[in-house]
């Protein structure tokens, strides 16, 4: 049963050129990691302006990605990503030669925005190229597995330039793939808009910015600092900011977010997941590079090539799932990957100081060929429960659920595993570390290997490996709590996206991914 005409040349060689960007996009958020030590011997920031240059991009692909996917719904979906190819590589340029830690952080803000701007046209575009639903699934896989294997490239290609280069070429990447991009799209993807898409209501903007903003920067802060009081009155703020953008969008004409949406199944569930399942993921990344770093002891660059494995297996995962949906249906699909990252995640729990490389790849592996299904397959549906001239606020929001995820990994799952690496280290340090630096080396395990190195050889190798014995036991109760929540998200998809969905979905996703 067709669901729509069949894409040809043309639109597959569109969807390479949508890809380019997206694995910019992802490679941009982690590639920065590597390069701050150098960038820090360069311009001396300070450690507040070390914080604001990694996190504030990260901070406004969150906060603008609603706005910038309605707005692509309004002036138009290639119009909107030439507007943003073009901001990000200006903004690259002057993040690549920013004199001063303040031009930094503003070029960084502006790649942020920009960034915002095509993951959404993106999507969309290849919902609406893509109408033949068996295509539009594996279109979507393509863009999810370079989505997911930017984040995985980053440290390895920045390491490399780095090494080769200046900390500025890191930034310098996306130049000529945002030039290709101004050139090839015109030539090769077609616009799309809503044709009755009302005005843009500036004050929802505001108050999504105003909700979205504060939420992001209360639980990065407090994967930081805990949960202390200016901590929690942001986050008040965000909730309260939130319900008014809520009510305001309930009584507009034209909303700046559509509603409406929830009101499909498949559409409300699969967000929830999509949001839980990169929850897990964010926090699974973070514990993945400290313990080859920190319990391993390998070196940055290194420790990213050890990680390759993670970002093919996600390619692997997200190619796969479509021919799989097709024959189990898309919710006993997610519901058997998010099993697999269960056991994926035993088998992390069991990783110590002194196993195996073996036993953390393998477990990253499977974790990443897991959640493969959960990040293909829910947008497709989430995009496929949407009127296709709602496209890019539909992608906007699954991307923001996306997003909204990783920050609360590690703020949620990463605060059980310091607690437990608190509780366990405390009646084992070492009674020669000073007072004043205990604390310090209580707090993190990178902490902790900062104080051994001012300590005599044989007590910083005792506070090392009892810090290391300490973070792998709060890895072990981070994986634990990863699993209770993949094993019910396993139900809860297998339950509520299957094919007893509505008929048109069953057909639109499952029958023809």
């Amino acid at each position: 049963m067709a669901t729509g005409s069949r894409a040809g040349v043309r639109e597959w060689v569109g969807l390479a050129v949508l890809a380019l960007p997206i694995l910019l996009i992802s490679l941009d958020l982690t590639a920065l990691h590597l390069a701050l030590p150098h960038l820090t011997a360069d311009m001396a920031p300070t450690s507040t302006e070390q914080l604001w240059i990694l996190d504030i991009y990260g901070f406004m692909v969150a906060g603008f990605l609603v706005t910038m996917g309605t707005l692509g719904d309004r002036i138009g979906r290639r119009r909107l990503l030439m507007i943003g190819a073009s901001a990000f590589g200006l903004a690259s340029l002057a993040a690549a030669y920013a004199p001063s830690p303040e031009l930094l952080i503003a070029a960084r803000a502006l790649l942020g925005i920009s960034g915002a701007t095509l993951m959404p046209s993106t999507l969309s575009l290849i919902s609406n190229m893509f109408h033949d639903a068996r295509q539009r699934g594996f279109a979507i896989a393509v863009w999810g597995s370079c989505f997911a294997a930017g984040g995985a490239i980053g440290p390895m290609a920045g390491g490399a330039l780095i090494e080769w280069f200046w900390w500025g070429a890191v930034f310098l990447m996306a130049v000529p793939v945002m030039v290709l991009l101004l050139i090839a799209a015109p030539l090769l993807l077609p616009e799309y808009r809503d044709p009755v898409p009302g005005r843009l209501d500036l004050v929802s903007v505001l108050l999504s910015l105003g909700a979205v903003l504060p939420f992001v920067y209360a639980f990065k802060d407090a994967a930081r600092h805990g949960w202390q009081v200016p901590t929690v009155a942001v986050l008040a703020v965000a909730a309260v900011v939130g319900w008014l953008f809520v009510r305001r969008q309930r009584r507009l004409r034209d909303p700046l977010m559509e509603l409406s949406l929830f009101g499909e199944r498949a559409f409300t569930v699969g967000l929830g997941s999509l949001l839980l399942g990169t929850l897990v993921q964010g926090s699974f990344i973070l514990l993945l590079a400290q313990y080859l770093q920190l319990s391993q002891g390998l070196p940055a660059l290194a420790a990213g090539l050890w990680m390759a494995p993670f970002a093919a297996a996600n390619i692997i995962g997200s190619l796969a799932s479509p021919p799989l949906a097709r024959r189990w249906g898309p919710g006993r699909t997610i519901a058997a990957g998010l099993v697999l990252m269960a056991v994926g995640f035993l088998l992390f729990a069991q990783a110590r100081p002194d196993s195996a490389l073996a036993v953390p790849i393998t477990a990253a592996v499977v974790i990443s060929i897991g959640i493969g299904p959960l990040l293909v397959l829910v947008i497709d549906l989430v995009i496929a429960a949407a009127p296709k001239e709602k496209s890019g606020s539909a992608s906007s929001m699954s991307e923001t659920a996306s997003e909204m995820g990783m920050a609360l990994g590690v703020a949620t799952l990463g605060a059980i595993g310091t607690a437990v690496y608190h509780a366990e280290l405390a009646p084992n340090l070492p009674e020669e570390v000073p007072a004043s630096a205990a604390p310090h080396a209580l707090d993190s395990m990178a902490g902790a290997a900062a104080v051994a190195e001012g300590l005599p050889a044989q007590t910083g190798e005792e506070l090392l490996t009892a810090a290391r014995e300490a973070f792998t036991s709060g890895l072990a109760a981070v994986s634990y709590t990863s699993m209770a929540v993949l094993l019910a998200l396993a139900v809860l998809t297998g339950l509520f996206l299957d094919r007893r969905r509505s008929a048109q979905q069953a057909d639109a996703v499952t029958s023809h991914v």
